[in-house]
């Protein structure tokens, strides 16, 4: 029986976003998570080694939290990418724009005293091989503007720039680019699990009162089509950095030399240190 393709997850909470993601996936196969019924469809990414399995999780960070780390430990994926749409925090990123993760802040933490709110924020960062690969696709998508920067999640839709919550992010995360509500739940799951992980969001709004007439407009698809595009354009690049992927299914307990893939010749298993990226101390 032949060995199976090593696996990537690509996630999103809305089905606009998933309806990006499907037409990239090729030969899609319905699986069903037989815990708790997640239904995920994998299938091949043209020109590349990788078996994608995409899910549609729905919004927030600890569902998304839990549902990603309940896929791991059943896919055994090599990474772990969540993908969609974002409202932009700085006035330079435009709608359309795509903002890659480089970190990724947990907003809401901190402790409330008689001088005020002090934060304790939490912040995973983007695996390097994810960047690094998106990074080297990025060179070679004209008409679409990526940046590299952070990114601040929190279980709250943003449509006023002038709230409590937007000066907050102003004025204890100044380095974000957007805001969206999912990927610290999926970085902190594939954190926990060892695995190689970005978030990749497309520009729909700026997290202000102009926000509903975006949406109107058609941005949030145009925005979700964009991150479905660099996330697989990303994946094309992606080579994980104790080895290439090879055909055990890419996780912690298998890695192949995949060096002589495009000539079709795969060499034996050979030893791989685990690549876990880590949460920035605090």
């Amino acid at each position: 029986m032949p060995d199976s393709p090593p696996t990537v997850l690509v996630l999103t909470a809305l089905a606009l976003e998933y309806a990006a993601v499907r037409p990239y996936i090729e030969r899609r196969e319905e699986l069903v998570h037989p815990g708790n019924g997640t239904v995920v469809e994998a299938g091949r990414l043209s020109g590349t080694p990788w078996r994608v399995a995409a899910a549609e999780l729905g919004e927030g960070a600890r569902n998304s939290a839990a549902l990603t780390a309940s896929l791991i430990g059943w896919l055994d994926p090599r990474a772990v990418v969540f993908t969609g749409i974002a409202g932009a925090l700085k006035p330079d990123i435009a709608l359309g724009d795509v903002v890659v993760g480089t970190k990724v802040y947990g907003i809401h933490g901190g402790k409330v005293t008689p001088e005020g709110t002090r934060g304790r924020p939490e912040a995973w960062y983007g695996s390097n091989a994810l960047v690094q690969a998106a990074r080297s696709a990025a060179r070679d998508l004209p008409g679409t503007r990526v940046h590299f920067k952070p990114v601040a999640t929190g279980d709250v839709v943003l449509a006023d720039a002038a709230s409590g919550i937007a000066r907050w992010i102003r004025a204890h995360f100044d380095d974000a680019a957007a805001f969206e509500m999912e990927g610290s739940g999926a970085a902190h799951a594939a954190h926990l699990e060892g695995r190689d992980a970005l978030v990749v969001r497309g520009v729909s709004d700026h997290a202000d009162q102009g926000k509903a007439a975006a949406d109107a407009s058609g941005a949030q698809e145009r925005a979700a089509a964009r991150a479905a595009y660099v996330t697989m354009e990303l994946l094309r690049k992606f080579r994980p950095p104790n080895g290439s992927p090879g055909p055990d299914g890419g996780g912690p307990r298998a890695v192949r030399d995949y060096s002589d893939f495009r000539y079709g010749t795969f060499h034996g298993p050979v030893v791989g240190k685990q690549v876990v990226w880590r949460a920035e101390e605090r």
